[in-house]
């Protein structure tokens, strides 16, 4: 979900309403950004189970230190790269690959050739590497830049793009697409 301009400042303001001892901020906050955070995470680890207890602790680390996601430049980035560290976290806890299948992409029921293209499509996202996975996701679903990318993964930029171009080429390949 891409935040439109005026919910980025209503996520500053919630989250400073917040660092303030505002604690219905945090529903705010929660209506603005969880589907983003829960995406993010499910796309790194591939578990349902595991991207909804990331993101519940992303909220409890938020409610214990509201005033470093107040303080954040770009807040919407800063509780991205929480998110990202509580997959890491999740996935070192289970310290397995994923088992379940990546979440499907989204394609209207009335269209069912798209919707067949997007199951295809979700399928090859499934297999590519995490890491890759979860560029893809912060670029197309997120609406991140790879600086963005880079500073929520703790990659260079070059990384984070490198990454993004290596998963185009394996889903191309896959999908018998040139290019």
């Amino acid at each position: 979900m891409l935040l439109r301009e005026g919910q980025v400042s209503g996520l500053a303001e919630a989250l400073r309403a917040l660092a303030e001892g505002d604690i219905a901020a945090l529903d705010r906050i929660w209506t603005l950004c969880a589907d983003d955070l829960y995406g993010l995470v499910l796309w790194r680890t591939g578990s349902p189970a595991d991207a909804e207890d990331a993101v519940q602790e992303v909220f409890v680390r938020l409610a214990r230190a509201p005033h470093l996601a107040a303080a954040a430049q770009k807040p919407r980035a800063y509780l991205l790269t929480m998110a990202h560290r509580a997959a890491i976290d999740a996935r070192r806890k289970r310290r397995e690959s994923p088992a379940e299948s990546a979440p499907a992409l989204l394609a209207p029921a009335s269209d069912p050739g798209r919707a067949a293209d997007a199951a295809r499509a979700s399928q090859l996202v499934q297999e590519l590497p995490g890491a890759q996975r979860e560029v893809v996701y912060l670029k197309h679903f997120a609406d991140l830049t790879f600086d963005e990318i880079a500073r929520v993964t703790g990659v260079p930029m070059f990384t984070a793009a490198s990454r993004y171009r290596l998963a185009l080429r394996r889903l191309r390949k896959k999908m018998g697409v040139q290019g």
